[in-house]
């Protein structure tokens, strides 16, 4: 393979690769604005997108709360774990948001920075 030039600690072939994500990038998301007629998604499309953001989040938070290293955590003593079961508890009688946020990290802060969990 022909060695591109280096640009400081760059080189060639990175540069070349985040320049084509960026075409591509541009590129996909300039076609919605060049069509002049407007157009809507099928209805189970849009019914799809609205699970989008709960799959993401499930996706991120999951593997995050129940592992460490990679690795299934196998102790009680995980501040995470008290802190997800706190929130859900909050969220679940109160049905709001940053509650849930607030009561997960005044669980989580004192398990994790007091007791090292």
């Amino acid at each position: 393979m022909a060695e591109l030039p280096t640009f400081g600690q760059t080189d060639g072939w990175t540069l070349l690769t985040i320049a084509c994500l960026t075409a591509v990038t541009v590129l996909t998301r300039c076609l919605f604005f060049l069509s002049d007629k407007p157009w809507t998604l099928p209805h189970w499309a849009q019914r799809g997108l609205q699970y989008a953001p709960i799959a993401a989040l499930g996706a991120v938070v999951i593997p995050e709360v129940v592992m460490s290293q990679g690795v299934l955590i196998t102790t009680w003593q995980d501040a995470r774990v008290f802190a997800v079961i706190a929130g859900a508890a909050w969220f679940f009688k109160q049905r709001g948001v940053l509650g849930t946020i607030v009561v997960g990290m005044a669980v989580y802060l004192p398990l994790r920075l007091g007791l090292g969990w």
